[in-house]
């Protein structure tokens, strides 16, 4: 019943998708293939993420001496990634776009306030002049994502320019999301029922982080 906010932009929920996540999400899952079927969802992430980035049309001669009319990106990408779980997805754009640049961004929760603080911030020094894919596997509360993307606009970064992806998010962090950046898109993998009473994401798959990197046991 619930209805996608028309920010977000929900992968085609196909077989291949639901195995991968079904995989991704059981408990007993290797860290190997943890790593693998998260990958190949990373890369579908990516490929859409590029399909609503702005194009040009472009004119090119092909080997027979023939005019070929397509396309070619508006503008320079970059990536920016919140870590430490959202490096786990650097690589996946690294094999679609060659040579892309990629900043950093450290968000942590803030002890007494609870709130998240900003601790690292490095980017591409045009980045304001870039779209940016912003990359975080999981959109729980949105806490996190919302301070990134405010330290994307505080460097210049028009909110239109940044594509949020994510693997797994939630209604609550949609609409939070959504409610302070209406002109910004999502694009994620699969959207889960809401968060539990300790505010993790319900169903899930855990701290997806320490899974990716080895630091869950």
């Amino acid at each position: 019943a619930y209805q996608v906010p028309k920010q977000v932009i929900l992968l085609p929920q196909t077989q291949q998708l639901k195995a991968c996540t079904t995989i991704i999400r059981d408990k007993n899952t290797q860290r190997a293939d943890f790593i693998f079927y998260s990958d190949r969802i990373i890369r579908i992430l990516v490929e859409e993420g590029l399909n609503h980035l702005p194009v040009v049309e472009k004119t090119v001669i092909t080997p027979t001496g023939k005019e070929f009319h397509g396309i070619d990106f508006q503008g320079r990408i970059c990536g920016v990634s919140i870590m430490r779980a959202g490096e786990s997805m650097e690589q996946g754009l690294r094999d679609v776009c060659r040579s892309v640049r990629i900043g950093k961004i450290l968000i942590q929760r803030d002890e007494e306030t609870a709130l998240p603080k900003l601790y690292y911030a490095k980017f591409p020094p045009d980045i304001a002049s870039r779209f940016c894919l912003l990359l975080d596997p999981m959109l729980a509360t949105g806490g996190s994502a919302i301070k990134a993307i405010e330290t994307l606009i505080d460097y210049g970064v028009a909110e239109e320019r940044i594509l949020f992806l994510n693997l797994i998010s939630c209604p609550e962090g949609i609409a939070a999301v959504v409610a302070k950046f209406p002109a910004m898109k999502i694009v994620t993998a699969e959207i889960d029922a809401g968060l539990d009473e300790k505010l993790y994401i319900n169903p899930g798959l855990g701290d997806f982080g320490c899974r990716y990197f080895g630091t869950d046991k």
